[in-house]
């Protein structure tokens, strides 16, 4: 863009603000989030892969706490240089955080339902989604998902509130962000939300190989086979290319 026309663009965006009118703000910048384990698996078994789209929704619901010194104790374990890092490689590292908690819960399957009882109290305290997620976590937390209108449809309908990806996902940021910046918890707790992040759970093991490979500014020595250049974008581009066309 050459230096007129970025004056220009400036110049719009200052009067349309100084008028009331509302403009977008710039775009956050942005990096590859790298493939988790079980989505290199997926592809190679032919399986739906993590969809790079989740990644974003996850680095937009990060609240600026996750960004700074605040950020949860324990995360060092996972990405040494965290502290250090520019605030768009900790978004980076949250993403692929919580692809791993996902990669973990549900094996990265947005439908996964699973039902602890046959009593209809009961369905409503499914875990279900990408992240493991209740009902009742509308309530204590501000998700967006609504028993009322999900009760009538199947338990893996992906119309369902709870099962829709951005629901989900939006649910889970706020839910470690009440653990560990309201509450002040550490990453891993042994009073988590999920059992996938406490130490003494077998599931904790789990959830641990996912994070074997996170972005390289993490500085985390691994022996990860996954290929450095590999992301989630290109797993997915991949996992489409091979396809088979209906």
């Amino acid at each position: 863009m050459s230096i007129f026309a970025l004056q220009t663009s400036w110049f719009i965006v200052s009067l349309l603000s100084l008028m009331g009118i509302a403009t977008p703000s710039l775009a956050q910048a942005i990096k590859p989030v790298p493939p988790t384990p079980i989505d290199m698996k997926k592809v190679e078994l032919g399986g739906t892969p993590w969809n790079p789209q989740w990644d974003q929704i996850i680095e937009n619901a990060l609240p600026p706490e996750m960004l700074s010194s605040q950020a949860p104790r324990g995360v060092r374990r996972f990405c040494p240089r965290f502290y250090e890092m520019s605030k768009t490689d900790k978004r980076t590292f949250w993403a692929y955080f919580f692809q791993a908690l996902a990669g973990a819960e549900a094996g990265l399957d947005p439908n996964t339902s699973v039902r602890h009882s046959d009593s209809e109290v009961a369905m409503a305290m499914r875990s279900e989604g990408l992240l493991q997620l209740a009902y009742a976590d509308q309530k204590r937390y501000g998700c967006d998902f609504n028993w009322q209108v999900d009760r009538a449809l199947k338990a893996n309908d992906p119309a369902k509130t709870i099962l829709q990806p951005k629901n989900n996902l939006e649910c889970g940021v706020k839910i470690l962000v009440n653990q560990t910046i309201v509450q002040h918890k550490p990453l891993l707790s042994r009073s988590g939300y999920w059992s996938t992040l406490r130490l003494d759970e077998p599931s904790y093991r789990v959830f641990a190989k996912q994070m074997t490979n996170p972005p390289v500014a993490c500085g985390l020595p691994t022996k990860s086979t996954i290929d450095k250049s590999a992301t989630t974008k290109s797993v997915q581009d991949d996992a489409n290319r091979h396809e088979t066309p209906k």
